[in-house]
């Protein structure tokens, strides 16, 4: 409570500061060299492209994708070819063209023959027998002409047989011939499509390396720099705190300093100022509880 000489005591404040420590030196410049590092980082990055193998996989694609196909092409159709066709369609291209030759040459040696041996054999082997141009005479001759013409028969027959069954052998290895040569074609083709396949996948694997190697490159900055900034794990990093004091700035002015106050003014009306010197009593720097006298 004021008395005459000293005032009331003024209301009782809460102050507030703020501390906040300062982190070292060194610390701050290492955070800020993780900062550029992560920058230059993040600028110099990126996804690294198709490397020129893999480039050169990709544009040689749709010409390997189909490589063989003209050969396996060309292997099935003469494999069909053959597997349709039968021997005996194809016979009479392999005949022999001296057959018909031989048949006849051997019809004209045998006439020629019975012109020249055989009719004046019997002639005169009748005459001799006192049967020219009997009836017994004619028989001999009929029995031998159609004898040696059964034996041509026989043997011109056996000659077109034969010339049938060589060409028989020769049409059906032809066809063999045809049908295994299609099935090589296929297989080659199959060989050239599986060869492009493997350059394909050769080219895109060595290319998928330099692709990597490439990104490896693009990621160094931004690993060097996680790198870099756990080399201080587990330092503690200084932190701030928060105090809180309450205390009396001072005292109002006593009331008899206002009452003089207020009789100097009204005694100052018409009259000369003087200065008049009025006692107060010295605030205290020591601090008061709100509560004190």
């Amino acid at each position: 409570m004021a008395d005459l000489f000293q005032g009331e005591a003024l209301p009782a404040l809460t102050t507030v500061t703020q501390a906040q420590q300062t982190a070292p030196e060194f610390y701050t410049n290492y955070l800020q060299d993780i900062a550029n590092l992560g920058q230059a980082g993040v600028q110099m990055g990126g996804v690294a492209g198709l490397s020129p193998l893999q480039q050169q996989a990709l544009s040689m694609a749709p010409t390997a994708a189909f490589s063989g196909m003209g050969t396996m092409g060309a292997g099935a159709e003469m494999a069909a070819g053959a597997g349709s066709t039968i021997a005996p369609q194809m016979v009479s291209q392999y005949m022999n063209p001296y057959t018909t030759n031989v048949v006849d040459e051997m019809a004209r040696l045998q006439n020629r023959q019975i012109q020249e041996s055989v009719l004046p054999s019997l002639k005169g082997a009748a005459g001799a027998m006192g049967q020219f141009g009997s009836q017994r005479q004619f028989q001999a001759t009929g029995d031998a002409l159609r004898d040696m013409q059964a034996d041509l028969l026989g043997k011109q027959y056996g000659a077109l047989s034969q010339g049938y069954q060589n060409a028989m052998t020769a049409s059906q290895t032809d066809l063999s011939r045809a049908l295994q040569a299609g099935q090589t074609l296929g297989g080659l083709g199959q060989m050239q499509s599986q060869a492009g396949t493997t350059g394909l996948g050769t080219l895109s694997t060595l290319g998928g390396t330099e692709q990597a190697n490439a990104q490896k490159m693009l990621d160094y900055p931004m690993a060097q720099a996680q790198a870099y900034s756990r080399l201080m794990q587990g330092y503690q990093i200084p932190t701030g705190e928060t105090k809180q004091s309450v205390g009396s700035t001072g005292y109002s002015t006593s009331p008899l300093a206002q009452l003089t106050g207020l009789l100097a003014a009204l005694g100052s009306f018409g009259k000369p100022t003087a200065t008049v010197a009025v006692p107060i009593a010295p605030q205290s720097s020591s601090v008061i509880p709100a509560s004190g006298k």
